[in-house]
């Protein structure tokens, strides 16, 4: 039996399911859709989540590979009442999202970001995020929405 800790939850998988990349692990065993399918070779980041705080592709990496360890994905961030973490409000009040398909691993990337420098500066805000690729160029937004977040607006974008 496989154990995922998915959002604060212990999920039991079967153990044909270990080595299914874990984005299809939380997309169809789950019903996590919000993770998304991007480039399938972690390149994009549209399917990041955390692990252990840390972002992660998930398209590549086994589901087995995340056992006994924290998976967080967008689903998980806001809180049980439904209160939007900062960075996702900080997204709504900018209107950051154009199409909004990378938007759920732009987020995930900020997050972890934040975390571990609540302070950033542009350069590693854009240093952060580079791995993560908006087709309709929102970059601009994502980095006004960091420092919002962050609380440090500073100069503007």
């Amino acid at each position: 039996m496989l154990r995922l800790n998915v959002n604060g939850k212990v999920r039991e998988l079967s153990d044909d399911e270990a080595s299914t990349p874990l984005l299809w692990v939380l997309r169809d065993a789950l019903g996590l859709t919000g993770t998304k399918f991007g480039c399938g070779v972690s390149i994009c980041g549209a399917c990041t989540v955390l692990l252990d705080g840390e972002p992660i592709r998930s398209c590549s990496m086994p589901a087995s590979a995340a056992s006994g360890r924290d998976v967080t994905t967008i689903e998980g961030l806001a809180s049980e009442d439904g209160e939007l973490t900062p960075v996702q409000q900080a997204w709504i009040d900018l209107d950051v999202a154009q199409c909004g398909y990378c938007q759920t691993g732009q987020i995930m990337g900020a997050t972890a970001l934040l975390q571990s420098n609540p302070k950033p500066s542009d350069d590693e805000i854009d240093a952060a995020m580079a791995g993560n690729i908006c087709r309709c160029g929102t970059y601009l937004r994502i980095r006004k929405a960091i420092k919002q977040a962050a609380g440090n607006m500073g100069e503007s974008a």
